[in-house]
């Protein structure tokens, strides 16, 4: 997976999770592997709405656990 979405939503996780670009695989889990907590998933959020231009719903992002899951709900509001 590397398209304009996954590659805006690798580069927010990198600057809010303070993690490497390597790291931020389709497959890896924002809490399990990334090290996210609730309030940096908050943050996350907030990163990728801005960079895609898109509003998340909250119902959509409580069942974000993976990279490929959020590249999906921001694909799904455009």
């Amino acid at each position: 997976m590397s398209d304009a979405v996954f590659e805006t939503v690798r580069a927010c996780a990198v600057e809010v999770l303070q993690v490497t670009p390597e790291e931020v695989t389709p497959e890896a889990d924002f809490t399990d592997q990334l090290g996210a907590t609730s309030l940096t998933l908050v943050e996350l959020v907030m990163a990728i709405e801005e960079a895609c231009q898109v509003e998340l719903p909250d119902d959509g992002v409580e069942s974000v656990r993976t990279v490929r899951d959020a590249c999906d709900l921001v694909r799904a509001q455009r």
